[in-house]
């Protein structure tokens, strides 16, 4: 099942795994506004955010990752695909499982160029299961020798909500188990979606390879200071323990990483080769006219 549309002849079709989420939806922002052709993958074509899509002129390829036959009609006959997996919604396993089938299902279709969002430090043995579940991924593609580019972002600075930051007694208040003064590597989701969209579209330095990306590199008290100037609010930094967030687990394991430095190690020239306008702190700030629990 799938919802056709018009689309300007000769314009290449790319398969988007993920696009009703928010880093797979910044790649078909990004495409699209490049003129291109999508197909995405959907559970139901129902749902807001999928009839958002379809609305947008995006073919809406029905299915799962469990289903062979779904993920075979979403690669048939496109010229490249964006792949993507995350364990938050099962397991470090099951991810892993999962860009599995993506991966022998773009193979099997005969892809022609395969983009897989990983992570930064993916590579490098971290330990973090959520960093080696996607490495276990990275391995499967290498394994079946189609042709692959690996797209590794760093944190998301639109993680920057929730746990890690709040307000108090009208001050804007940072917390991470980081120690402050080491620098954190971060990246803008939309600019994925611009990176990985140069990528799929082709002539790109990086391609057949593998690019670590990020936007900024700051310290918690800078950050706390950037988003306390954005809020026109004071703010404080403060370094927690490990301890405070060993209940997180695989959390505290990333955090436990991020001060053992080197540990995110992106390419910043390379980054603004693929999205020449790529955000800083500050500028993703006023982009996203964020807020807490942007």
């Amino acid at each position: 099942m799938s919802t056709r549309f018009s689309a300007p002849t000769g314009a290449p079709l790319v398969a988007v795994v993920g696009g009703t989420g928010k880093q797979g939806g910044s790649v078909i922002d990004a495409l699209l506004a490049h003129g291109a052709r999508v197909r995405a993958l959907v559970r139901d074509p129902d749902t807001p955010k999928a009839r958002a899509l379809a609305e947008r002129g995006v073919d809406l390829a029905v299915g799962d990752f469990t289903d062979p036959a779904s993920l075979a009609a979403l690669f048939d006959g496109v010229d490249a695909a964006f792949a993507m997996t995350t364990p938050f919604q099962s397991s470090t396993e099951q991810e892993t499982a999962d860009g599995i089938a993506l991966a022998d299902a773009a193979a099997g279709a005969g892809v022609p160029h395969l983009v897989f969002s990983s992570v930064g430090g993916a590579e490098r043995e971290t330990g973090i299961g959520h960093f080696e579940s996607k490495r276990r991924v990275e391995e499967h593609i290498e394994a079946l020798g189609i042709h692959h580019t690996f797209l590794r972002p760093v944190l998301f600075m639109d993680n920057l909500s929730g746990f890690m930051t709040s307000v108090e007694n009208g001050q804007v208040v940072v917390r991470m188990a980081l120690p402050d003064g080491i620098a954190l590597q971060m990246v803008a989701v939309r600019d994925i979606g611009r990176a990985a969209a140069a990528i799929l579209l082709g002539g790109t330095a990086v391609e057949g390879g593998s690019v670590e990306i990020a936007g900024d590199t700051l310290t918690g008290s800078q950050i706390a200071q950037a988003i306390g100037a954005h809020a026109g609010l004071p703010a404080r930094y403060e370094a927690l323990p490990l301890e405070a967030i060993a209940a997180y687990g695989d959390t505290a394991a990333m955090f436990r990483w991020f001060a053992e430095t080197p540990a995110y190690q992106a390419d910043f020239a390379a980054t603004r080769a693929l999205a020449p306008d790529v955000l800083d702190l500050n500028a993703w700030l006023a982009f996203s006219n964020w807020h807490l629990g942007a």
